[in-house]
């Protein structure tokens, strides 16, 4: 088996060195356009560093501020509801009807809690326990007072009361 003889034929080798300037040719084209996008995406990859750089820079300095704020709203949390609960009205045979309308009207006389400061309703607690127990009570023409049995202060203001005769 030998080799055809192109190499003496002009044709065969215009077509063979263009083929080789052809590829040379190409070949330094996609150098080229493959330079411009490893170019293209390098920039890009920066710039994207440098946005997640600002990124988490300001997500630290938001975490920060929630953080204070945070602390700050704990520090001034506020009272949204009021319960009162009698322990004792089976003792003395009084009705639900009368005892529910006992722990609004209590609910009532300390409503100006709501909305206060944990702080400030702490600091109050000896009042709210006067304004309780210092209330006469009218129920099917007997006189109650009330005693305050358990405070506990938090964003619900919950107090347990004891009834009892009036001497």
């Amino acid at each position: 088996m030998r080799i055809p003889p192109y190499y003496r034929r002009p044709a065969w080798q215009r077509f063979f060195a263009g083929m080789v300037i052809g590829g040379a040719i190409s070949w330094c084209i996609f150098l080229y356009i493959f330079g411009v996008w490893q170019e293209d995406h390098t920039a890009l990859i920066e710039k994207q560093k440098e946005e997640i750089v600002d990124l988490k820079n300001e997500k630290k300095i938001w975490q920060e501020e929630y953080k204070e704020i945070n602390k700050r709203t704990i520090e001034q949390l506020t009272i949204q509801k009021i319960n009162i609960k009698i322990t004792n009205w089976e003792k003395y045979k009084l009705d639900l009807l009368s005892v529910s309308e006992i722990e609004d009207s209590v609910k009532d006389d300390i409503s100006m809690m709501i909305a206060k400061d944990i702080d400030t309703v702490y600091k109050s607690k000896e009042l709210i326990k006067k304004i309780i127990q210092n209330k006469p009570i009218k129920i099917h023409d007997k006189r109650y007072k009330l005693q305050v049995k358990e405070m506990v202060i938090f964003t619900t203001l919950s107090i347990q009361l004891e009834i009892s005769f009036e001497e």
